[in-house]
């Protein structure tokens, strides 16, 4: 059943959106972005909030109502070490007063307390990773592999892994961002998802870069995109890129692991290195480069999407997200290639192949791919799907 505005106008649902957190605009905050623009009267609430008075415009310069946290010392760049408190701050929020509560929800904020006569609708960009099956990389990317602390660290996610399953039973829908991370929320919670897929901004793209699909645009480097963090993958691929000098690699981003990339394109005189970038700026490399590098494995990752929007091919790990917004070789009109290992080698053989193959992916194939996944179909899903539950959640309780 699809139903427009004019159809539940008169209902005037008091709508409460809640986020993990606020301190970046990444990818979650995009599809944040887009749920405030379905629902633009709705009250935001979240954990933290240190986006800065310049950078507001994707939260519509609305207030943000925030938890505890925000008060503690160094909450504004260290509040994962908050973690085993976030539990509990979530269910500090008092929300009795709406009837609709929308989850955005990659950690906690699922786990906000409601009450029989409201509807909870989560959309979940995964299940809490470093609780779940990312436990283990968790613990020895922060040093707590051995000893008492690590004891310590186990138990407390053990509580957490608890508290995360229990509080599943609050949502009455999930929506997943992926089939993948649909597979997951099963796995994690016994419980179905509607995929909605997230949403590029194809058209400001265009915009930018006015793309002239009879002419080519690209130049003679390779592009890798990220926040440099562990799981993204970054030093992987500029060691891979060291061991191919005659083929340039542009990197953007910036995070914990600046140093250890610093380290390794030291000697490499191919890799280039320009840190942050803007959106507009990252856009831009996008769409001369040849093709976009992915090694992570993403719930499911709009960065490829960015790239295909701007006529850009990708080379992506194959599992997750990118499975499902890339074309692979084999089949028809395909936008990117895969590699099944997140290794040097594997990198380096899917470069090579790439170069060997590129002219079999066309510019318009990546644009049309990614037009499949834009802003407004996103929006128009995601609105429908929320309306509609609270229209048959209304009628049964009538």
């Amino acid at each position: 059943m699809m139903l427009n505005q004019s159809q539940v106008q008169p209902q005037s649902p008091k709508i409460a959106i809640i986020h993990d957190w606020l301190y970046i605009y990444a990818g979650a905050e995009r599809v944040l972005e887009q749920i405030i623009h379905c629902f633009p009267s709705a009250d935001i609430f979240s954990l933290i909030d240190f986006i800065p008075e310049h950078d507001r415009g994707f939260l519509h310069n609305k207030p943000v109502t925030t938890s505890f946290i925000q008060k503690l010392p160094f909450a504004k760049t260290k509040h994962r070490n908050y973690i085993f408190l976030c539990p509990l701050a979530i269910e500090q929020f008092d929300l009795s007063s709406y009837d609709i509560i929308i989850s955005s929800s990659h950690a906690v904020a699922k786990g906000v307390l409601t009450s029989p006569n409201q509807i909870h609708i989560c959309y979940c960009h995964s299940p809490m990773r470093y609780a779940w099956d990312m436990q283990h990389q968790y613990l020895q990317e922060a040093n707590l592999s051995r000893g008492f602390k690590s004891w310590i660290a186990r138990y407390m996610l053990h509580k957490i892994r608890l508290w995360d399953y229990r509080t599943a039973n609050g949502v009455d829908y999930f929506i997943a961002n992926s089939n993948f991370i649909a597979k997951r929320i099963f796995k994690v919670y016994r419980r179905d998802a509607t995929v909605i897929n997230p949403g590029v901004d194809t058209l400001h793209i265009a915009d930018i870069i006015k793309i002239n699909m009879n002419k080519s645009p690209k130049e003679d480097y390779f592009l890798a995109a990220s926040r440099l963090v562990p799981y993204k993958h970054i030093p992987l691929i500029a060691k891979a890129f060291k061991e191919m000098p005659d083929k340039k690699l542009i990197v953007i981003g910036d995070g914990s692991q600046k140093q250890q990339l610093l380290d390794i394109i030291s000697n490499a005189p191919n890799i280039t290195y320009l840190g942050h970038q803007t959106w507009n700026d990252l856009i831009s490399y996008l769409h001369k480069a040849r093709a976009l590098v992915f090694a992570s494995e993403e719930d499911f990752g709009i960065l490829p999407l960015e790239a295909q929007a701007c006529g850009t091919p990708v080379i992506a790990y194959g599992k997750g997200g990118s499975l499902e917004t890339v074309r692979g070789l084999d089949i028809a009109s395909p936008t990117g290639m895969f590699f099944n290992e997140q290794s040097i080698e594997a990198i380096i053989n899917a470069v090579n192949k790439f170069t060997e193959i590129n002219s079999q992916i066309k510019i318009d194939a990546c644009i049309n791919n990614a037009n499949n996944f834009t802003n407004e179909i996103f929006r128009d899903k995601f609105k429908n799907f929320v309306l509609d539950k609270y229209i048959n959640f209304k009628n049964s309780n009538i």
